[in-house]
């Protein structure tokens, strides 16, 4: 099985899938993006795409749900978002800290964790009962609304007042100012989704409130995104037989117990190498991605690698699952190496290149030599027919038509404008079973699943615990570059946000340090209080990725504390198998 983040991972997989390897996976479904996808791809037909489709610069309101714009640096969206402040966009941010993001908006919801769903079903409720919403928009591209409409009958703002903490003239207030700019109204759709178990069901809830603003297709909402129409490099019988032939399912979903998954679940291969069912997974070959840290419950994933027989790891900097690998293969860092050109869907189609400007020093080497290297050690060496990565861009580039000396210079090529919108030409075309925008959808209903998003409130932590909520900051890359002493020096280890009156009530201030016990008792480092009242006083927050645990890491070694090793449970969503991992709750013990 292989685990792999990002684009480097391209020739590497290829030369895992010619050795016969069917079992691939990234944390970026199922821990991260895999229930925003579900959900719009159950109401649309198709999800927001990576990047997101989102025509952030354009919103003349902007609604931001646990999404931290500016902190997680996403950089197109970040200049977009300041784009759209300085457009004097109206800006709706909901979440349970006051982040970045939420000092620049005009309607700021301090939601009680975890019943982001019920503020969902509320918005929608007065939207549709005040008769709000886009309704040539709705009545020609929508499926099933006179259902949808009258589920959503119960859910009041004063209904959701006790759960979510918000008072019912503030959730009528910004549902208005919601329809108040529609089309160009944009309820953002998140990144990190995987928070209570509800997932793909709470982002279906904002595909739907997006709809009632008219906004997918529409400029300010949701623009169609387009690509380069660059050809595949033509392998040897490309495409048959280009791979061996399986002769097992894959591991990941056995007999589609997560049914709406259409990617490979990273847990599904975690739990088959731990078990041997449906049959036992023996390597692992994991690519730019720290699984001790980016999987939920470390004790399992460090379990399932003592049932392996290999693991390798191939990365550009050292982090724990490097320390359990049998093979560590460095790669060289991106300044240093080619990868596969980058066509991605975006608002305007390109051919981007990542291209060298030093030389790799020491034994470090591009993902695209080790694959190929590789492949020929296995006697695979028919699978890569151009003798370097250079050969392999300039024949898909000239199949394409376009220059790769070209690309070379500039780093971009911008193909011709296309149009983004319905009103520019875009077909409004929907890939769901009724051909529209499903308000009420019959595939949850037969699969026997609520067809409209009802709310259930989350479980409650023990008595005088904290909900556990962690985020990213935009000097990290995850949990990988804290050995970087550049970034490093920017921020050396993390804090925990703690609300200022329980900091006083315990008698702490900022620059104390804690430490912190979650349900189970598992312990964290030392980590340093933020005394703040940008927090509710029901949970604390840290930024992810600190708190590394192996002394090989010198400079990163104990700084700080992780987030990673607190989550010791998490709530699998049923429609697609991904981890919530905001379920998780901790209690502060005086570190002096």
């Amino acid at each position: 099985a292989a685990f792999s983040h990002g684009i480097g991972g391209n020739f590497l997989k290829h030369t895992l899938k010619a050795y016969g390897a069917i079992n691939f996976a990234a944390p970026s479904f199922a821990q991260c993006r895999g229930p925003r996808d579900v959900g719009f791809k159950l109401t649309y037909g198709e999800d927001v795409s990576s990047p997101e489709r989102t025509d952030i610069k354009n919103a003349q309101c902007l609604v931001l749900i646990g999404s931290h714009l500016g902190e997680n640096m996403h950089n197109t969206q970040a200049q977009e978002f300041a784009e759209a402040i300085g457009n004097d966009a109206s800006i709706i941010v909901v979440d349970p800290r006051y982040s970045v993001a939420a000092s620049k908006a005009k309607y700021y919801l301090p939601i009680k964790p975890g019943t982001d769903l019920a503020l969902l079903l509320a918005w929608m409720n007065v939207i549709v009962y005040e008769n709000l919403y886009d309704k040539e928009y709705v009545e020609k591209y929508g499926f099933g609304f006179e259902q949808f409409k009258a589920e959503l009958s119960t859910y009041t703002p004063e209904w959701a007042y006790p759960e979510t903490g918000i008072e019912p003239k503030l959730i009528r207030a910004t549902a208005r100012e919601m329809a108040r700019y529609k089309p160009a109204t944009l309820i953002h759709p998140g990144r990190h989704v995987t928070w209570y178990g509800d997932d793909a069901q709470r982002s279906r809830a904002i595909a739907l409130l997006n709809a009632l603003m008219g906004s997918w297709g529409r400029k300010g909402g949701f623009y169609y995104p387009v690509n380069m129409d660059v050809p595949a490099y033509p392998y040897p019988a490309y495409p048959y037989p280009a791979y061996p032939t399986p002769t097992k399912d894959k591991v990941d979903n056995p007999n589609k117990k997560y049914p709406f998954a259409h990617e490979a679940i990273t847990t599904g291969i975690r739990e088959a190498t731990l078990t041997g069912n449906p049959y036992p997974i023996k390597g692992w070959f994991v690519y730019a991605t720290n699984l001790i840290q980016a999987l939920p419950n470390e004790e399992i994933t460090k379990q399932a690698i003592q049932n392996l027989d290999l693991m390798v790891v191939v990365d550009v900097i050292p982090n724990e699952i490097a320390g359990w690998a049998d093979v560590v293969l460095p790669e060289s860092v991106y300044l240093e190496r080619h990868d596969d050109i980058n066509v991605e869907w975006f608002r305007d189609s390109f051919v981007g290149l990542r291209q060298p400007v030093v030389e790799s020093p020491h034994d470090q080497k591009p993902n695209w030599w080790i694959a190929k290297k590789l492949a020929e050690k296995l006697q695979l060496g028919n699978y890569y027919p151009w003798k370097n990565v250079e050969e392999y861009i300039n024949y898909r580039m000239t199949a394409a038509g376009l220059s790769f000396d070209e690309l070379k210079k500039n780093g971009i090529i911008l193909g011709a404008k296309q149009p983004n919108y319905f009103d520019e030409g875009v077909p409004a075309e929907f890939q769901t079973p009724s051909g529209k925008i499903e308000f009420y959808s019959l595939q949850l209903q037969q699969a026997g699943f609520d067809p409209v998003p009802k709310y259930k409130r989350p479980a409650s932590g023990p008595a005088g615990s904290f909900r556990l909520l962690y985020g990213r900051a935009p000097v990290h890359s995850f949990s990988r570059t804290q050995t970087n002493r550049i970034l490093s020096d920017a921020m050396s280890e993390n804090e925990v946000w703690l609300n200022a009156n329980i900091a006083e009530r315990y008698g702490l201030k900022s620059g104390d340090y804690i430490k912190l016990k979650n349900q189970d008792g598992v312990v964290s480092n030392k980590v340093k209080v933020k005394a703040t009242e940008r927090i509710r006083q029901d949970c604390v927050y840290m930024v992810h990725g600190f708190g590394h645990t192996a002394k090989g890491l010198k400079h990163a070694f104990g700084k700080g504390a992780s987030d990673s090793q607190l989550l010791t449970r998490f709530e699998i969503d049923p429609l697609m198998g991904g981890t919530g991992m905001n379920v998780n709750f901790v209690t502060i013990e005086m570190e002096g």
